[in-house]
């Protein structure tokens, strides 16, 4: 059925005014039966990306949301939302973020008694306690950087975001008008936040990327982008409790698969081992395999 797409303002006036912000609609419409599957994420969501210079939103063809609704036996489009988009944040606008691809959904008609499973994954392009930068951004300029690299003096000079100002009550407080807005509207959707991937284990101080499958590029000095995925998966799992969300812990179905690991679940930069034209940083499409089967084992049965 068609979308819904009033039902924002008038959520704007009851419940989420702050999540639904310049949405409009001509009116109310008939209410939609939903979808039974919404993907609400990032790129290690979508798993592509678009080089050209109008941007679109790709989703990779073994991206997990590709693979669970197939596990799932359903059917992109009449069954399946997915809005996921890479470089999408909770909510550093302008750009896609969560706001947006959730009100997209709800346009195409995604939220409703028959919604089955809602995910999210987000907050690695996201600025945190009024840092300019965000993990993306400092890693480009800092991880090939071999004379100073991303030691903790890194964030003192203002080369990395500060991990500790990261925190679980500020991404709650982040995602809880959406949250709120879908569970009004799928009153039967599990709603479950994803976590990411292990790209590095979370004792390391230092970071590798492999090129080619066969050149591995190490940075010594590398201990605060750890310390940045530690705090934002901890962030995440405080956010879910908070909000009375399911977690889906991906960090720890993927242990021991990170970056440069003797059976790496991340992709390097043109690892033909792996996937050649896999984004580098993100999941293989064993690591999306493995997402893909946790969500439907625990969710989507």
């Amino acid at each position: 059925m068609s979308g819904n797409s009033g039902r924002w303002l008038c959520a704007a006036v009851v419940a989420v005014a702050a999540v639904t912000a310049g949405a409009g609609g001509s009116g109310a419409q008939t209410a939609p039966e939903g979808k039974k599957l919404v993907i609400l994420g990032d790129s290690f969501t979508a798993n592509a990306l678009d080089f050209s210079s109008d941007h679109k939103c790709l989703r990779g063809d073994t991206a997990w949301p590709t693979q669970l609704s197939t596990l799932m036996g359903l059917r992109d489009g009449d069954q399946v939302s997915n809005s996921s988009c890479a470089g999408a944040s909770i909510d550093n606008a302008p750009g896609y973020t969560l706001t947006v691809e959730a009100r997209d959904a709800d346009k195409a008609g995604a939220f409703g008694p028959d919604t089955k499973l809602v995910t999210l994954q987000f907050g690695l392009n996201d600025h945190w306690g009024g840092s300019a930068q965000n993990l993306w951004d400092a890693m480009q300029q800092c991880v090939f950087d071999l004379a100073d690299g991303c030691g903790t003096d890194a964030v003192d000079q203002g080369r990395m975001p500060d991990s500790q100002l990261i925190s679980g009550a500020s991404y709650a407080d982040r995602i809880r008008g959406v949250v709120t807005y879908i569970r009004y509207y799928a009153p039967n959707a599990r709603i479950v936040l994803v976590g990411y991937p292990e790209l590095f284990n979370a004792d390391q101080s230092t970071v590798c990327l492999d090129f080619f499958g066969v050149v591995p590029f190490t940075q010594p000095r590398g201990r605060t982008v750890v310390e940045y995925f530690n705090r934002l998966d901890q962030a995440q799992r405080d956010a879910a409790a908070e909000l009375k969300l399911d977690y889906l812990d991906a960090r720890a179905l993927t242990a021991g698969h990170g970056l440069c690991s003797p059976q790496p679940w991340v992709n390097g930069v043109f690892d033909p081992t792996i996937k050649f034209d896999g984004l580098p940083f993100h999941p293989s499409p064993e690591g999306d395999s493995v997402v893909a089967n946790a969500l439907y084992e625990r969710y989507a049965r």
